[in-house]
């Protein structure tokens, strides 16, 4: 029962914190009022700014937020021990990830939906506007590269995955059609699309359909990587009430109710023992150690595990989702609290899933590269044996599949239909994020060419269509894919050109992302930040989290340029510099931007940025004179 104890905890500590410290910071620091009015209405145009109830945005944001990060990261993390991962998904998410992710949604819908990005150049200055710009481009360049090579190693380990996943795009469009044209019942057609999405994992892999799923599952990478490029950049530009809003709202069902059934399986094998694949019933407990300070080849628990954990505590591109989709979407500001506070609690809620399933469930056993049936202590090992051994994709995918699949098999579950499901999971968690990656990539090139299209030497008529293309969704989305697909389609370093390796590019980048992606969530925060500071709202809640995320992705950066992780040398003395130097202008772009937002620090007390909300609504009541009463 003690690991089920640690579901109670956890669900009845998000239920707290989001009833006491979400509502605070609803009503008395951002003072939201249901008569505010939002971007979506505002700011309407059919395609990007579209009012949606708030169901439909919640499964939009945590579909989109959490990806396979709150997957990837904890099941490797879990490596140094399962308490210390568990505690910083647990109170991390609390108090610094759903803080960040509310925040960036509130500034954001106060901004005319803008992305974080765009609103920290009226907050701080213009050459902040540009930096974080650069940071953007990059984070969001690396996830498109590398989420393609994610769902197709998830295809090619699971490829009863592959049908389910691909059945949800016209399921969604029917919804979104049902749902916006016809104004149909939304209970109605969620209740259809997960009852269709559920018949077609667990018949999807028969007969023809699983001689499909094998075909594609035997593609090369570099194939699913054109496809889903292809995919997403249609996804794009469509409005998003077509195919995004639809495709994550049933995918988020989906996904919750997988949740809740994992949920219910580490009950039941809490509760009258877990069914183990040599077909014995054997008491719940943890495999894994709960501390393991110095694992075989693994870098310094500081500040790494802070870093490896991302989604599920807190992660710089949810501050993108918020600011970039969702603000765009909310039809009321107070929405935004259950949407932006409570989507990050859910996603945190499946890191502790995460967890349990690779340091509890992985214990009822797995299969041995020999066929030999491994439980215990022995299953764990299996899959961690080392830093090198649980951090490549396969493993980290494969530990969470296998041992949530064990929870679901204790339900009655046939182990095939739960890694199906599981695979599911992963594989759409994965699809949704890559939409969304390439819409809020589109929103960052569009607004950077319109903010360069204004620097006096290049308005000429030469250069000035070049940005009036990327002005346009179908122009900025082409420059997206083709930067995101330049980058996947090369292959790794050192490896030849080959079906085998083209598609596998943005594995060149990655080992940058975990610190830039936690920069970015700083760097989140200092907007939020500058934007209390500046209205003279309570800013100490902000203090910590600030530092840090400022802190924490400096100190990461540091170490993987110039002095080395683990028992790897620094990229520098690896000879890697590309790493180096992309690593080495992260670190310049922070201290640029600290010093900065130190220099605007006491100045900006009290002062409204320029094109602020609340400076406009006071200059529009001076034009309209004093209000006379016509009353009786």
């Amino acid at each position: 029962m003690k690991v089920f104890a640690v579901v109670i905890i956890a669900g009845l500590a998000y239920l707290l914190a989001y009833h006491t410290y979400g509502k605070w910071l609803a009503q008395k620091v951002f003072r939201l009022s249901p008569d505010a009015s939002c971007p979506s209405k505002t700011q309407y145009d059919g395609v990007d700014y579209v009012p949606t109830a708030k169901e439909v945005v919640f499964g939009h944001h945590f579909t989109s937020i959490a990806g396979t990060g709150p997957i990837v990261g904890p099941a490797i993390a879990v490596l140094w021990g399962w308490l210390p991962a568990l505690l910083w998904v647990l109170f991390g998410a609390i108090w610094i990830g759903a803080v960040h992710d509310f925040g960036s949604l509130v500034v954001s819908l106060r901004n005319r939906g803008q992305t974080i990005g765009d609103i920290a150049g009226r907050l701080l200055n213009v050459r902040v506007r540009l930096l974080f710009f650069i940071i953007l481009l990059l984070c969001l360049t690396v996830v498109l590269a590398v989420f393609g090579l994610v769902i197709a190693s998830v295809f090619h380990q699971f490829p009863s995955a592959i049908f389910p996943c691909l059945i949800q795009i016209p399921i969604a469009i029917a919804v979104g059609w049902w749902i916006r044209r016809i104004g149909g019942s939304l209970f109605l057609a969620s209740a259809i699309a997960l009852g269709l999405m559920y018949l077609s994992v667990f018949y999807g892999n028969v007969g023809l359909l699983g001689q499909f799923n094998n075909y594609l599952a035997s593609q090369p990478i570099v194939v699913w990587i054109v496809f889903l490029l292809v995919y997403v950049y249609v996804a794009s530009v469509l409005p998003v009430w077509v195919l995004l809003q639809p495709r994550d709202y049933i995918n988020a069902l989906q996904l919750i109710s997988a949740l809740g059934l994992i949920t219910l399986g580490l009950a039941v094998s809490a509760i009258f023992g877990g069914r183990s694949l040599t077909g014995q019933t054997i008491p719940l407990d943890f495999v894994a150690p709960a501390f393991q300070w110095h694992p075989k080849g693994a870098p310094a628990f500081l500040p790494f595990l802070f870093i490896t954990i991302a989604c599920g505590a807190i992660s710089g591109f949810h501050s993108l989702v918020s600011s970039g989709t969702s603000s765009k979407q909310l039809q009321r500001e107070t929405d935004a609290q259950f949407v932006g506070y409570g989507g990050m609690l859910l996603e945190s809620f499946l890191a502790v899933l995460v967890i349990l399933a690779c340091t509890v469930g992985l214990g009822l056993g797995v299969v041995s590269s020999d066929g030999t049936v491994l439980v215990g202590h022995e299953a764990w090992l299996s899959r961690y044996t080392s830093w090198a051994a649980a951090g490549s994709l396969a493993a980290k995918i494969g530990a969470f599949v296998q041992g949530a699949g064990n929870f679901l098999r204790s339900l009655g579950i046939p182990t095939t239909a739960a890694n199906a499901l599981m695979g599911v999971l992963v594989a759409s968690f994965a699809g949704t994020t890559m939409d969304t990656a390439c819409r809020l990539e589109r929103y960052v090139v569009q607004e950077l060419a319109g903010t360069v299209s204004q620097i006096k030497p290049l308005q000429t008529p030469v250069v000035q269509p070049i940005f009036s293309f990327l002005r346009n969704r179908y122009g900025a989305t082409l420059l997206v894919v083709v930067l995101g697909g330049a980058l996947a389609t090369i292959p790794p370093p050192g490896q030849s050109w080959s079906l085998a390796n083209v598609g596998k590019g943005g594995l060149i980048l990655w080992p940058l992302f975990g610190a830039t992606n936690q920069l970015l969530a700083g760097l989140a925060f200092l907007v939020v930040f500058f934007y209390l500071w500046r209205r003279r709202r309570p800013i100490f809640f902000l203090v910590l989290p600030l530092l840090f995320m400022l802190i924490l992705p400096f100190w990461t950066l540091l170490l993987q340029v110039f002095i080395g992780t683990g028992n790897q040398p620094g990229w520098i003395a690896q000879g890697k510099w590309t790493l180096a130097g992309i690593g080495i202008a992260s670190m310049a772009l922070e201290i640029w931007m600290i010093w900065e937002a130190v220099r605007l620090f006491p100045k900006t007390r009290g002062v409204l940025e320029e094109e602020a909300m609340e400076r406009e609504q006071a200059q529009a009541d001076e034009e309209q004179g004093p209000v006379v009463s016509m009353g009786c």
